[in-house]
């Protein structure tokens, strides 16, 4: 069984340095292989894939540009084309496509057949988009408990529902751990149910978002080997809040390895 390969989400690491280019080479110094940037939009892309050329950084994963939060938009529309520029510059094969919400003050179940009809067309026109540049779409369910209330898109089965109906072979599954838990726990069946169809995992604990080794109800050791049982390829992405220090925070992971008997990069 090949162990698991971490992806530092530079979105949420190291909080204590100012931008992405300055987090993707503390990325690369404190030992990770890959990366993976939530909106990169406010940098050229030309400066972030020298970063992570000068890191030695894969950057595996981004997201569609949010559009107007308060009107509802965190989906496709025309970041579409901003998203496969960045991912071309920068090398990466995935993007998260994101769902979008319901509108303030709408009627979320009046509004869901609605949504899911222009978000089916919006998916299948994106597979097409990401299919000629060879890319993989994302889709990724986010809880509706905590974090947005008014997400489209809240459980995995909503999104394996989703993916089936579009049918296109370069769009998948983008599981994080953090918000499958929130919603529907069940983890070890959900895992071994959606697994073959999921292109990216992303970690947190719950219900503080911190470090995998932080107070709360999951015990990573155990999913990490469920994961690689399970013969799961992928990145796993570090989508996590440090609750200190981000390389001080990185303990889990050298206990990961150590147990592996590949001591940590970054040691």
């Amino acid at each position: 069984m090949a162990p698991l390969r971490f992806s530092a989400n530079v979105s949420w690491l190291f909080p204590e340095l100012p931008g992405l280019p300055e987090r993707l080479r503390a990325a690369g110094r404190a030992g990770f292989e890959a990366a993976e940037v939530a909106w990169p939009y406010a940098e050229p892309p030309e400066a972030l894939a020298q970063a992570a050329r000068d890191a030695r950084l894969r950057v595996v994963l981004i997201n569609t540009p949010p559009g107007d939060q308060e009107k509802g938009e965190m989906g496709l529309g025309e970041g579409l084309e901003k998203a496969v520029l960045y991912a071309k510059t920068l090398g990466c094969p995935s993007i998260h496509l994101m769902a979008g919400r319901a509108p303030q003050g709408a009627d979320g179940a009046a509004v869901r057949g609605e949504m899911e009809t222009v978000f089916l067309e919006n998916l299948k026109h994106a597979a097409e988009v990401l299919a000629q540049e060879n890319l993989v779409g994302l889709l990724e369910p986010i809880n509706t408990r905590i974090t947005d209330p008014r997400y489209f898109l809240d459980t995995p089965q909503h999104a394996a529902a989703i993916l089936q109906k579009v049918g296109r072979p370069n769009l998948q599954l983008q599981m994080d751990i953090f918000h499958w838990q929130i919603m529907d726990g069940n983890l070890t069946g959900n895992i071994r149910e959606f697994l073959p169809i999921v292109g990216h995992v992303q970690i947190a604990q719950v219900p503080g978002r911190g470090e995998p080794d932080s107070p709360g109800e999951l015990n990573f050791p155990y999913l990490f080997q469920l994961l690689e049982d399970e013969g799961y390829q992928g990145f796993v992405g570090c989508e996590y809040r440090p609750q200190g220090d981000t390389v001080d925070g990185l303990s889990w992971l050298c206990s990961y390895w150590d147990s592996r008997g590949h001591p940590w990069a970054g040691q």
